[in-house]
Formats: C-alpha cells, structure tokens, sequence
C-alpha cells in the first residue's frame, strides 16, 4: 500500500469511529475493550491522533508524552476527536515525502511509518466502536480489505513485536505459523523463544502450531479482538499469543 492508500484508510477508519460513537453513545460499554466506555475510545483515540500529528506537524525529532486525555464528553467530546482526526489527516496528506521526524518503528521514512500507523490504530478501533453499538467483530472483518489487513499483520508481527518489550516469549523454541487463506503470500513464520519473537514472511520448515483464516479474521484475532478461526497444532501457543501480546499505550 502507498501514501495515499493509506491516508484514505485513515480518513475512512475515522470517521467511520465517529459515526459509530455517535449512534453508541458516550455511556455504552465496548465489548472488545471490556474496561472502556465510548467516552474511554474516543479520548484515547483523540489523544492518540493529536500525539501523531504534533511529530508530523512540528517536525519533532524526539519523543514526547502527548498532552493527556481531556476533560470532555458528550457532543463536546466527539466533536474534539473529528477536529483530531481532521487534523491528522489533513497534516499526513500535506507533508512532503523526505519529512524528517520522530518514529518507533522501522519503515522506510517517517512518512512512511505516520500513515501506516495511524490508519491501523484508527481501524482497529473503529472495531471496538463497531462493537459499541452491536456490530460484531466478525461482521466488521468483512468491511476490511485484505491487502489492508494483510498489512497490519505484518506491521504487528515483524515490527511491533519484535521490541525488547513483546511480552510473547516461551522457555523453549517453539514456531508459530499465521496463515492468511483468502491473501497470495500471506504467510509469517513466527519464532518464540525467551528473547522477542522474530517473524518473517514465509511458510517454510515445520511449525508447532498454526493458525488460519482470512487476513481479516487474522488481523482482529491477533489484535485480540477476535479469537482464532482455526487452530492447528500445540493451541497453547495460540493461548500464549492472546495471554500476551497486547500492545499498550505505556
């Protein structure tokens, strides 16, 4: 996917958020983020996307804590993350290609890495929205393209978990195969050990477990908001995967 592709996923992504928070309301419970409320998603978001910007915007080159949740709610609150989202979009489609500013995980530029990142985290919770107001995270996997969800597999497993921090670890070597079914070469070999998992993008040699479904399916499976559609092989390391591998803002 390119710059653009991924701009016009992020703008769809958000507001498709909104619109779904709106319907939800502030005060519903989100079944896929069982601790939050919608006022929770959207502030989080919000924040998330006001952080983003501030590097592409400001060109910062080191990181920073981002400004904190805010004191809103209600009309107020959701009109806060439109303006965010806006934002975000407006700066990522304006900002020149050899933009140089701070990132945190490998990608060809800082470009690069803002719009991928953002048009991930925008859809996923745009699912937990979705789910605020009783669309099941089954159905929304159907409103995502398999390149795109093909993609976020690989940003989480080859660039997100292969941080010192991935708490996705086993005593003893063991391999974990994620297989797309509907996705040409949609394939990651993930090896677990007691050092941070290394994934690449291939099926070959044998794996101890493996999981299956459509990239879609496997893109909100490994997000943890769906389970695993088929799993082959030792189902502990499916187990070890949900137990472990959440990403967190901290």
């Amino acid at each position: 996917m390119d710059t653009a592709e991924f701009i016009h996923a992020l703008d769809h992504e958000g507001q498709s958020l909104a619109a779904a928070a709106a319907q939800a309301g502030p005060d519903a419970k989100v079944p896929t983020c069982p601790d939050w409320e919608v006022r929770d998603l959207l502030r989080h978001t919000g924040m998330v996307h006001r952080w983003a910007t501030s590097f592409v915007a400001e060109r910062r080159t080191s990181p920073h804590a981002g400004d904190g949740l805010p004191d809103l709610d209600g009309e107020e609150l959701l009109t806060w993350f439109r303006e965010g989202h806006r934002r975000l979009v407006d700066t990522l489609a304006a900002a020149p290609p050899d933009l140089e500013c701070w990132h945190f995980l490998p990608a060809p530029s800082p470009l690069a890495f803002w719009v991928r990142r953002q048009a991930h985290e925008t859809a996923v919770h745009r699912v937990d929205a979705e789910s605020a107001r009783g669309t099941t995270p089954e159905e929304c996997a159907a409103s995502l393209s398999p390149g795109f969800a093909a993609d976020g597999i690989d940003e989480l497993l080859r660039a997100f978990h292969a941080r010192a921090k991935s708490r996705v670890r086993t005593g003893t070597p063991s391999v974990l195969r994620v297989r797309a079914t509907d996705t040409d070469d949609a394939v990651w070999t993930v090896r677990l050990s007691p050092e941070p998992p290394v994934a690449v993008r291939d099926g070959a040699g044998d794996a101890d477990c493996e999981v299956t479904g459509t990239a879609a399916q496997l893109y909100l499976a490994l997000w943890n908001r769906l389970p695993f559609p088929a799993v082959t092989g030792d189902a502990t390391l499916a187990d070890l995967w949900r137990e472990n591998s959440a990403v967190t803002w901290n």
